[in-house]
């Protein structure tokens, strides 16, 4: 008779959560993080792991100025985020947010530097709102229609479109390079500010933090509560029981990619016209790809991914305060950031399963 030895342990799903013990789980794993980057600080650099604590805080709140560049940080990257949730709730993969906020911001930059002298300053504005909205649209439709008709690969599709983007882009900043030779385009109508988002009292960046935190409310109502959202979770969850319910899911498809497409293209926009005032092939700055982490990270919920975009942006910002203040490589922040994500993702492993212990050694 052979005799078999039970394991020291086995992994089971664990049952849904309450709120507080899934966000206890994430707080534990940041001390983890924080306690194991004290460690790595001290054996590699010498450096007191409270200074660079310290510096990681200074380089969001360390003044006033910091803690403005921060908030519009954050609002770019949650714009970007919210635009990929409604696919990604969907199972429909659009990585294809930076090209999509980068078709955006270039058609915004058209109308600035075209219209400029030929319409008023509230025609311009009203133009690269209309059009990078659709701009943003068409560049996710494409993908979607091939997707909703026969049945390509979105993911692969999204990801090409972005390098076709890119090059658009910098096409297009040669062609209205200025100064002449420089390859870029610099500021965009410097003298007369035609195209430029208005401020809200002496706050540059006051106006795009608010737009986004309308996008997050409404998002967050579309999602939960409209028929189009309640749809977009049928389809995630089953396309053959979305079918079987009446869902027309090639529909389905292409109107969410769309909405997808020109969010992102509204994140171009408030990038050319309310942030920088000229446009690069690096102006979106890697948000696109952040975003799915951001919208991974806080379960496709608008709300949560307040706290996820903020997380990211800090501990970014904080890994190039490390390498100023300390003239550390930037790398050295870098990898602080990525011991501190490591251990929160690692988190949602013990949020969605348990560990049970058996008997040591029991005979079967």
């Amino acid at each position: 008779m052979n005799k078999t030895r039970t394991p020291l342990f086995h992994v089971s799903k664990r049952g849904a959560l309450p709120w507080y013990r899934t966000w206890a789980i994430r707080g534990t794993a940041l001390l983890l993080a924080l306690v194991l980057c004290g460690i790595i600080t001290s054996i590699v650099t010498g450096q007191d792991p409270l200074a660079v604590y310290a510096a990681i805080w200074s380089g969001s709140f360390g003044t006033k100025r910091k803690i403005w560049v921060l908030l519009q940080n954050i609002s770019m990257l949650l714009c970007v985020s919210l635009a990929v949730t409604p696919a990604f709730r969907m199972r429909c993969w659009n990585l294809g947010g930076e090209g999509q906020a980068l078709i955006g911001a270039l058609t915004s930059a058209a109308c600035m530097i075209l219209l400029a002298g030929k319409l008023p300053n509230w025609a311009v504005i009203l133009c690269m709102i209309v059009s990078s909205l659709l701009a943003g649209a068409l560049w996710a439709g494409i993908p979607a229609f091939f997707k909703a008709r026969w049945n390509t690969n979105e993911t692969l599709f999204t990801l090409m479109m972005n390098y076709v983007a890119t090059q658009l882009v910098a096409y297009y900043c040669v062609v209205w390079e200025s100064p002449k030779g420089s390859g870029q385009i610099g500021i965009i109508n410097p003298n007369t500010q035609i195209g430029w988002f208005p401020q809200i009292g002496s706050q540059k960046y006051l106006l795009n933090i608010l737009i986004v935190a309308v996008v997050c409310v409404l998002m967050y109502v579309y999602l939960n509560y409209s028929k189009h959202g309640y749809e977009i979770a049928v389809v995630g969850e089953s396309e053959r029981t979305a079918r079987y319910v009446g869902i027309k899911v090639d529909r389905v498809i292409i109107r969410t990619m769309l909405l997808s497409g020109a969010v992102c293209g509204l994140a171009g926009l408030l990038l050319v016209g309310g942030t920088n005032h000229t446009l690069t092939p690096t102006i979106i700055d890697g948000r696109g790809f952040t975003a799915v982490m951001v919208s991974w990270l806080a379960k496709f919920n608008p709300i949560w991914m307040i706290l996820t975009s903020f997380l990211l942006v800090f501990l970014g910002r904080g890994a190039g305060e490390i390498a100023t203040k300390f003239g550390l490589n930037q790398s050295f922040g870098d990898i602080l950031t990525g011991v501190i994500l490591f251990c929160i993702i690692g988190s949602e492993f013990f949020i969605n399963y348990q560990i049970k212990l058996t008997r040591r050694g029991k005979e079967q």
